[in-house]
């Protein structure tokens, strides 16, 4: 860029700052800082809208001057993915927190993108429901932001992922458009799923402002139940025969390490009788194995898993495989693990999706993260790095692309065609 080029663009940003100003007030644009860097990406500015119109406006104007956008919510998950292309400005939607409609009745809500979880869910107890989602950091993550990253937990073996829980949703598109999708019903089946698209797209299609949810009652009672087991041979064996059996659990997980034998968690829910008889079945299919009460903290067992003390020398991967690969999975794990002397710890559900946390050198990170990939994806599995050290040596986030990525970069074309969203930080460099 030449000087009277870089003098032409300053003075049009110093431009569009004003426009910005005007439209959401001066208290709501301000330059952006260190601690506003997306993963070492530095932008320019930071804004923070406060209705759908203003968002959609300041999407526009970013747009036609070729700036490139960066949605933030809670800023939770802003380090997942790989790093922006580029990054002049950050959108935020902080202050759309409203929740616009709780139709009990109905048992759906249509809330805006920067409601907190746990605030949508308190609001929703007080009516007896429950967003049935278990995300990480819920005092902080947004709707908008655990929509993008398809962020879930254990539940969705009992109630599906996010996809079938969104049953509408509004984005602002690129060129200032505001596109709706979905309904306030349950059954809704009438148009693009549109949903079901942005679910999981990492912010490069759209940004979220409001989306619409299914419900489910709140539980009348709840038990946790812990059954240790010798080895991953003996937790798939229990796992399996559980999800074989009739019993009506919420979730199941397990736990592996380096440090103590595996663990497994099962929920149930419903009233005491029931889970008296539930308690019954579980103990004499699990017998010989243990079987004790555990205690709520199986709620945050994947957010302890990214609790590590030094950033630095840990990586977090989400690996999927079938279920019926598990043992073999932390096979090769701990094969992996030993090989580069990395510690680890892995949670595993039943549903063949698994976190796993690898603490040494960012070298022997990056070597055992490499094996790993590439045995997984041999077995028609997969593994996404959500959290790499900075001195890691370079390492696709997505890891190789599948024959879907044709069609995904030609729907990128058609909703974003600037390439303003989120540049890079998606699969295949969407």
């Amino acid at each position: 860029m030449d000087a009277a080029t870089k003098s032409e663009a300053s003075g049009l940003h110093s431009a569009l700052r004003y426009k910005f100003i005007a439209l959401v007030g001066n208290e709501y644009v301000r330059a952006a800082t260190a601690a506003d860097a997306v993963a070492r990406a530095q932008p320019k500015l930071v804004i923070e809208p406060g209705t759908e119109r203003e968002l959609a406006e300041i999407l526009r104007l970013s747009n036609e001057a070729g700036l490139a956008v960066i949605p933030r919510g809670g800023g939770t998950k802003l380090g997942w993915g790989n790093s922006p292309a580029r990054a002049d400005l950050i959108l935020s939607t902080v202050r759309m927190t409203e929740i616009i409609e709780h139709a009990w009745a109905d048992l759906t809500v249509t809330v805006e993108a920067g409601c907190t979880i746990q605030r949508l869910q308190e609001t929703l107890g007080q009516h007896g429901q429950r967003l049935a989602l278990d995300p990480l950091w819920p005092e902080k993550a947004t709707v908008g932001g655990v929509l993008s990253t398809n962020d879930s937990g254990a539940l969705r073996l009992r109630f599906g992922a996010l996809r079938d829980l969104i049953i509408g949703v509004t984005i602002a598109l690129p060129d200032g458009t505001l596109a709706s999708s979905g309904g306030k019903v349950v059954k809704n089946v009438a148009g693009y799923d549109l949903p079901k698209l942005v679910t999981g797209a990492f912010g490069t299609l759209g940004v979220i402002t409001r989306a619409v949810f299914r419900l489910h009652p709140l539980p009348l009672n709840s038990h946790f139940f812990s059954i240790s087991t010798v080895n991953a041979e003996e937790t798939q064996k229990l796992v399996l025969a559980v999800q074989d059996s009739k019993l009506a659990h919420a979730f199941l997980q397990s736990h592996f390490s380096d440090e103590k034998p595996p663990a497994s968690d099962i929920l149930f829910e419903g009233t005491e009788a029931g889970l008296a008889a539930q308690e019954t079945q579980l103990r004499v299919l699990a017998a010989p194995a243990s079987v004790c009460a555990a205690s709520n903290s199986s709620w945050t067992a994947r957010q302890e898993l990214w609790a590590f003390s030094d950033p630095a020398s840990a990586a977090i991967a989400k690996i999927s495989i079938l279920p019926t690969n598990m043992a073999r999975t932390m096979k090769l794990v701990a094969h992996s693990a030993k090989a580069q002397q990395l510690r680890w710890k892995a949670l595993w559900y039943a549903t063949g999706l698994g976190w796993l946390r690898l603490e040494g050198k960012p070298g022997a990170l990056c070597a055992a993260l490499q094996a790993l990939r590439g045995e997984l994806q041999g077995q028609d599995g997969s593994l996404v790095a959500f959290h790499r050290p900075s001195k890691m040596p370079a390492f696709d986030a997505w890891g190789t692309a599948s024959d879907a990525l044709p069609l995904m970069k030609a729907v990128k074309q058609q909703l974003d065609p600037k390439n303003t969203l989120n540049a890079g930080r998606f699969v295949g460099g969407v």
